[in-house]
């Protein structure tokens, strides 16, 4: 692709829950930043200085924020974009953005940070040798049933984002098509009352029984030949 002179977007990983994750170097890009697009301005505004540069960028909005981001790159400023929380461009809008200006020649660059799917993947115990993200699972019964048939037979560990009220229905689902196999709920990731839960299906569903579960999770499943007593 051929590179237009004018600003430069920067994606910036921030925290996932504890505040002091937030590097030196994303620190100073916020700071620096004539312009901040943030999935949550409530969220971003406790790490940026000046509230004032800080627009909002979320699914709902991002086909009439993509124009206004070209213009501020056109004019040679720089855009620092970041998500919720964690490595902008994982399972939210931000490729939009990156995908608009790499088509408008503009540079993309990225502040590495923190990733509840690397976070819950390394913590796991499960064979980090090879994984797949799959992000959430479709709303409707059928496509979910159909999206975990086709990774049964994937040889790698797989990690999912879950909804607290959705975690015991798919892993009553997962265990129907998939087995009894080992996994390992992160729950809460960085903050007070973070949880890792480790077990067979069976023994994380009776782990959860009876109460409410609560909070964020990233749900990390063992592949095809990994055997449900893998935490024995």
């Amino acid at each position: 692709m051929i590179t237009v002179p004018g600003g430069k977007l920067i994606l910036v990983g921030t925290p996932i829950g504890n505040l002091s994750d937030l590097s030196p170097r994303a620190r100073d890009t916020l700071r620096e930043s004539p312009v901040v697009m943030a999935e949550d301005t409530r969220r971003t505004a406790r790490l940026v200085d000046n509230g004032r540069n800080l627009y909002s960028y979320h699914d709902h909005n991002a086909r009439g924020r993509i124009p206004q981001i070209l213009d501020f790159l056109a004019r040679g400023l720089n855009v620092a974009l970041v998500s919720d929380a964690g490595m902008p461009g994982i399972s939210d809008p931000a490729y939009r953005a990156v995908r608009a200006a790499l088509t408008g020649g503009f540079q993309v660059d990225a502040v590495p940070g923190p990733s509840a799917v690397i976070c819950s993947m390394a913590a796991s115990g499960l064979p980090t040798d090879r994984f797949s993200f799959e992000g959430f699972l479709p709303r409707k019964a059928g496509a979910r049933s159909a999206r975990l048939v086709e990774m049964s037979t994937y040889g790698g560990s797989i990690v999912y984002y879950v909804g607290p009220h959705h975690l015991l229905k798919y892993l009553e689902e997962m265990k129907v098509v998939m087995g009894n196999r080992p996994v390992c709920v992160a729950r809460e990731l960085t903050k007070l009352h973070q949880e890792f839960v480790r077990g067979s299906i069976e023994e994380v569903e009776e782990h959860f029984a009876g109460g409410s579960v609560r909070g964020e999770i990233t749900l990390v499943v063992g592949g095809a030949a990994t055997e449900a007593g893998f935490f024995d």
